[in-house]
């Protein structure tokens, strides 16, 4: 399956690892326990109803033209404007989507917007903020409460919902090597996160992951 690219915004599209995964299968069951490993891999605290928002989130995401390629080809700050303009549902869906496509972007590809020389807290601003105006627009229209409040859920914790995609992206990539490569890169990941899915796979290699001069031994 390949991982749909990040929003442009002028920049290359990413060069990651792709881990073959069977789209004829079930996408939920298998994002769905991803994300609740990652929830324990990285300590984050969630409702039910954000982690079930969050297994959608990826298994849409993982079907090829189930989702608007717009989040992801225009930049974020044009994006936010347009929704912030629109009206009534429109308004909803623009900034739930960039909501979603932002928070995407961040947990799987902040490694390229790092190297793009993007400021990854205001990334995480849009974001917030995207969520945030979604939350609004529900309650205005008295279609939310706040123990169903998912989008303010995202939006007060957007940051730790983007360390718990960081380790869904972690464990995607451990199930994906296949190469010297990919080897190299699961360990630079790994020097970089210390995600303990990496460090169980580099160790499956018959490598053991050191934080050292040596490199991998």
């Amino acid at each position: 399956m390949p991982i749909r690219k990040p929003p442009s915004d002028d920049r290359e599209p990413p060069q990651q690892a792709e881990p073959e995964l069977d789209l004829s299968g079930n996408l939920d069951g298998f994002f769905g326990e991803l994300v609740l490993l990652a929830r324990e891999d990285r300590k984050v605290e969630a409702t039910d109803a954000a982690t079930a928002y969050l297994t959608g989130l990826l298994a849409d995401y993982a079907r090829p033209g189930a989702m608007s390629l717009d989040t992801f080809e225009r930049p974020f700050t044009l994006l936010l404007a347009e929704a912030e303009e629109s009206v009534g549902g429109e308004r909803f869906e623009r900034l739930r989507a960039l909501g979603d496509g932002v928070l995407y972007v961040r947990g799987l590809f902040s490694e390229h917007l790092e190297t793009r020389g993007v400021a990854l807290r205001y990334v995480s601003s849009v974001g917030a903020r995207a969520y945030d105006g979604a939350r609004n627009v529900l309650f205005r229209a008295g279609t939310v409460s706040p123990a169903t409040d998912v989008f303010g859920e995202l939006a007060e914790r957007f940051d730790a919902f983007v360390e718990l995609l960081g380790a869904v992206a972690d464990r995607l990539m451990a199930q994906g090597i296949a190469s010297n490569g990919g080897i190299v890169k699961l360990y630079e990941r790994w020097l970089r996160t210390g995600s303990n899915a990496l460090g169980e796979a580099l160790v499956a290699q018959g490598l053991m992951p050191v934080r050292a001069f040596a490199g991998v031994h």
